[in-house]
């Protein structure tokens, strides 16, 4: 055993090969290929090794970009589409509107019979409330479908426009209602799979009317085994039509869900046609007429990670990091963050789930939750290195778990959604994700690093009995400032308690002295530093209980009378408060440091 780490990466998606890894009875690794081309076709697998595994993961990442740069895998009128649309502005304010506004979907919040009363019903409660979102995701069953009363993979989509019984004066009225009442929503998206619907296109409607078609056997256990969906010749021009007729209602965003059904198509010849087909042409059209205003779902399929998720030819994809949020949960109102330091008071209350215990349903998955966040920090480490923001999916704020979702949330460094129950909401859980701007706007305070599972925590399975410990980091707009944030979570079923090191914290200066404060309690370590006798600071954690520990840097402030350090700790009672921070120049002034 020589100490150093060994990543393995199959390539997929440049050309009509798909490879992938899988375990035997024995624990070897078995590569398993399969080449849908006519012709002869080859398996790509890269290897790396290095001290650590995250610099043998950026090895095989970095070559993989470089291959995948290198097969030219887009026709020229594709390239020249792309083109085009790349050339349209992507506007700052959409950026920060899109990626650090709050957004709130119906979901888990409405249920399946949505109409637009609902939607705003629910708006208007979340005004009251004092909730300002930025964005609103109108989900699944807006659509016009066929085959009423049948599961979802047996109905398919219709007709562009939303389904009368639910949104009777149309899509364009309904996205009119809610600007006009809500003025702070800047951006309203909708939910659609990729091949249209679950079911994917009814073969009646006026879809399929209107656009060539075909069928397709799916992978047994989806769709009954047989859809319709929109041909490979007129794919481009229905979704080209579809955004252009959501733009034109008052539609500006979109969710894109189900993206892995052009995966489990049983013939060669679907996949060969289909699978570059719909990436390109949703591609194309979400960046014509949306620009970066898109969400991919259910993506995580080798073909797409590689041919769309991968390159940096467009600007960087919000994408869905993993399986769906569940709300089952299991009553336990016990999983508080307990002080850092016992000896110190709290100066911040824990935050108590807004609703009575009465009106929590009996759980659906127990076990979600904790699991829910561990899949994410271990998944985050391959899509921090893909051209996407990651997405750890929507949440609600009034249930057992809601500031231990809400935590995870504030540190993986992508969006924050939620999907409350009308009137079912933690204030106070929210306003210690978000903070309002001059603009009388709310943001959540994202740090501008992707978190994900620390070093240290790679080979840790989820029944170790230890914490998940997932890092990011947030600089400010000058060099100056920089802090290292560290969500610590009990996933295990009993109480634990663990000695943290300085270590663990990413982007530690050697050079320098930290003051380690903990969120939710306030409680702030004396100074340490890597060379410090005891670099470690101890957590104990309930069952599911969660801690947040932001390593601050200490300046030293120049005087004639005494040496004196400081911290900036940001805007205090948030979670990532020091993502409000752009930077702390340290300056001296007639011989005193003051910070300008």
């Amino acid at each position: 055993m020589d100490g150093l780490h060994l990543v393995l990466l199959a390539i997929s998606g440049v050309d009509e090969v798909l490879t992938v890894f899988k375990p035997d009875a024995h624990g070897n690794v078995i590569v398993h290929s399969r080449n849908d081309s006519t012709e002869p076709g080859r398996a790509r697998i890269l290897a790396a090794v290095g001290t650590t595994f995250n610099v043998a993961l950026a090895a095989v990442m970095y070559h993989a970009r470089k291959v995948v740069r290198g097969y030219d895998n887009m026709s020229q009128e594709v390239k020249e589409e792309m083109k085009t649309a790349l050339e349209k502005d992507v506007k700052a304010e959409w950026m920060e509107n899109w990626y650090d506004g709050l957004t709130y979907c119906t979901w888990n919040a409405l249920g399946q019979d949505l109409h637009e009363q609902k939607i705003f019903d629910a708006l208007d409660v979340l005004k009251e409330k004092g909730i300002h979102i930025t964005n609103l995701i109108i989900d699944d069953n807006w659509q016009s479908l066929d085959n009423h009363g049948q599961s979802q993979f047996q109905r398919g989509w219709t007709d562009f426009e939303a389904n009368k019984e639910g949104f009777p004066n149309g899509l364009k009225h309904t996205a009119t209602t809610i600007r006009d009442k809500h003025p702070n929503i800047q951006h309203i998206a909708v939910w659609h799979a990729l091949l249209g619907y679950w079911g994917a296109i009814s073969p009646t409607g006026n879809i399929a009317k209107n656009y060539k078609t075909r069928k397709v056997r799916e992978a047994k256990g989806l769709a009954e085994g047989t859809i319709t969906v929109v041909d490979e010749k007129d794919v481009p021009r229905m979704y080209d039509d579809f955004y252009k007729f959501l733009l034109a209602s008052g539609i500006d965003s979109v969710k894109t869900d189900a993206q892995f059904f052009i995966d489990v198509m049983d013939d060669a010849d679907d996949r060969r046609d289909l699978i570059k087909t719909y990436q390109d042409a949703w591609t194309i059209a979400s960046l014509r007429y949306f620009s970066i205003k898109a969400i991919s779902c259910m993506s995580q399929i080798p073909q797409i990670l590689f041919h769309t998720q991968l390159p940096t030819n467009k600007p960087r994809l919000m994408v869905r990091n993993s399986d769906d949020f569940f709300p089952g949960m299991i009553q336990d109102f016990n999983a508080i963050p307990k002080p850092l330091f016992p000896k110190q008071q709290s100066q911040n209350p824990p935050i108590q789930p807004a609703e009575d215990k009465a009106n929590i349903q009996p759980p659906d998955v127990p076990t979600s939750h904790p699991f829910h966040i561990f899949t994410n920090a271990l998944t985050s480490l391959l899509t921090s290195h893909l051209n996407v923001l990651p997405d750890w999916d929507m949440f609600q704020t009034s249930h057992p778990y809601s500031s231990f979702h809400g935590a995870a949330r504030c540190i993986s460094g992508g969006p924050i959604y939620i999907t409350d129950t009308p009137g079912q909401h933690s204030l106070p859980l929210i306003h210690s994700m978000t903070a309002p701007t001059i603009r009388s706007t709310t943001r959540i305070l994202r740090p501008n690093a992707i978190g994900k599972c620390i070093e240290a925590g790679v080979y840790v399975p989820y029944e170790s009995l230890r914490f998940l410990k997932v890092g990011t980091y947030h600089t400010g707009s000058t060099a100056d400032y920089g802090v290292s944030i560290l969500g610590i979570f009990n996933i295990s079923e009993q109480a634990l308690t663990e000695l943290v090191p300085l270590r663990d914290f990413d982007g530690i200066n050697p050079e320098k002295e930290y003051v380690i404060r903990a969120h939710p309690s306030g409680d702030i370590s004396p100074p340490i530093s890597l060379t410090s006798d005891f670099p470690i600071v101890e957590l104990a954690l309930d069952t599911k209980g969660w801690n947040i520990l932001t390593a601050y840097p200490l300046y030293s402030l120049p005087s004639s009378v005494e040496q004196t350090a400081i911290a900036v700790l940001g805007l205090l009672g948030k979670m990532t408060g020091a993502a409000a921070v752009v930077g702390t120049p340290v300056v001296e002034f007639r011989g005193i440091g003051v910070v300008r």
